[in-house]
């Protein structure tokens, strides 16, 4: 009898596939200063196969058990290290991925006043339809480019070494005034329907400045306050 699905981690059924743990091992060696060739990686799968291959059911994670007891067996410690990291990895990003969706659920159904979450920012009216939208936005945001970094920067930032400013706005834009002000009026510049001469009073700098920025944080963010 050969082992027909697998539980997932949800409690429903996928096909077993030989082939996931195979590409599980290679991962991990890939990772690994020591190296395993190729045919010893299929000779442990094949041995895993085995193993599990008369069971009438099996989870994913005893799978990767028996693929990390396989590895120690084998002697291959720098590998097996790699694939319990790999496990590890996978196991935050999945509780972060629910952490995200319990977020979504207050900033939903939660009101303002009784929520940290929807309180972070005191210009923004969350319970107003297009505050919940922003909210939404910014979180995922967060989620999302926090996946996209390198290991090494999500932790220094987790750990508070340094600070991944805008990880609440998307790559294409930045939650910063970027405009160079000396720059922009040196000469004036055009409007695209007239132009602006250089100001030539403290007044006229200050105001021009305002409505620069203001067109800026708007291109950008979608209005100002």
């Amino acid at each position: 009898m050969i082992l027909q699905n697998v539980i997932k981690r949800d409690g429903s059924l996928a096909p077993y596939d030989k082939n996931r743990i195979f590409q599980a091992i290679i991962g991990a060696n890939n990772d690994s200063t020591e190296k395993i060739n190729e045919d010893e990686i299929r000779n442990i799968t094949d041995k895993i196969e085995g193993d599990i291959s008369g069971l009438n059911k099996i989870s994913v994670e005893e799978i990767q058990d028996i693929v990390e007891r396989y590895l120690m067996e084998s002697g291959y410690f720098e590998v097996a290290k790699k694939y319990i990291c790999y496990r590890y990895k996978h196991m935050l990003r999945r509780k972060s991925k629910k952490n995200l969706m319990e977020v979504y659920t207050d900033i939903l159904f939660t009101d303002a006043k009784n929520s940290d979450n929807k309180r972070e920012n005191a210009n923004i009216n969350t319970n107003a339809p297009m505050g919940i939208m922003l909210k939404l936005g910014t979180e995922g945001s967060k989620y999302f480019l926090s996946e996209m970094m390198p290991e090494r920067f999500i932790s220094a930032h987790q750990k508070g070494f340094v600070h991944k400013n805008d990880l609440d706005f998307s790559m294409i834009t930045l939650n910063c005034c970027q405009i160079d002000l000396l720059k922009l009026f040196k000469n004036g510049f055009s409007t695209g329907l007239g132009h602006i001469r250089e100001p030539q009073s403290i007044r006229s700098y200050a105001s021009l400045a305002c409505i620069a920025i203001q067109s800026n944080q708007s291109d950008m963010l979608g209005g100002t306050q």
